[in-house]
């Protein structure tokens, strides 16, 4: 799998597309969430075996990567961790018709450094700011990621974002958060429960309930590119027994059918 990691800043989004391999027919070029990297490789090498074709992926917070599909990033698939920034692409005819399906779910939880914190019963009484002390509490992109967009979603319906917010430290995806956790950086952080899987220097202290935020829903589609056979053969592997194998060992719940 050629995976190629997007930054968000203009100047190495232009440099990232000059220096992009070409785009071969036997490619396929999913641009995916960074919360399902490990998924993503395990798929891989599935559907690599399974046909001829050679997988391109692309990780990074989802608002990026549709952004730089808006620029004309050459993307075959999308793989979004929220229905809004599809919806974008959709408004835009980026998306080819009647492709779009609900891939995917996943669960907001409360991930600690230390392996021996004591777990946290997450509710409006929940004394967040005196567990982090002077610490931070880290997130992804409050205004822009989806895992941080549900996560502040989380906190104002619980009546402690306020509170938290002047604590609050952004990162550029999910993955970027739960590392300042996992280094020590921040004590505490919000992440996804599929990302606190794919990780051993984390463990999960807090379950946010499904009410207190929108619906996780991870929406995939084609992009209204080049028509070739790998990109429909790699939407029918998404929806395949495998593909659910591999996604649920990471701790996303599949909907697609």
């Amino acid at each position: 799998m050629k995976v190629l990691p997007f930054p968000s800043s203009v100047p190495a989004l232009v440099l990232g597309f000059l220096l992009a391999p070409p785009v071969l027919a036997d490619d396929v070029t999913v641009f995916a969430a960074a919360s399902m990297a490990n998924a993503m490789a395990e798929i891989e090498t599935g559907f690599e075996a399974a046909t001829e074709y050679d997988l391109v992926v692309s990780l990074a917070g989802s608002s990026v990567l549709a952004r730089q599909i808006q620029q004309g990033a050459p993307a075959d698939i999308f793989i979004s961790a929220n229905p809004g920034w599809m919806d974008v692409l959709e408004q835009d005819a980026l998306l080819e018709p009647g492709s779009r399906i609900d891939l995917l779910t996943n669960r907001l939880v409360l991930i600690a450094a230390d392996a021996d914190t004591p777990a946290v019963r997450i509710g409006p009484d929940t004394d967040l700011a005196g567990l982090l002390g002077p610490g931070r509490l880290a997130m992804a992109m409050v205004d822009s990621v989806p895992a941080g967009l549900y996560g502040k979603a989380a906190l104002e319906r619980l009546g402690l974002w306020e509170g938290l917010a002047p604590q609050v430290a952004q990162a550029d995806n999910v993955r970027a958060a739960m590392a300042f956790v996992a280094t020590g950086a921040a004590p505490f952080g919000i992440v996804y429960a599929s990302d606190a899987v794919a990780s051993p220097d984390v463990t999960v202290v807090g379950t946010f309930a499904a009410d207190l935020h929108p619906p996780i829903i991870y929406p995939a589609a084609k992009l209204a590119s080049r028509d070739t056979p790998a990109k429909a053969a790699f939407m029918d592997y998404l929806r395949g027994a495998h593909a659910r194998a591999a996604f649920e060992r990471q701790g996303f719940m599949v909907i697609a059918e």
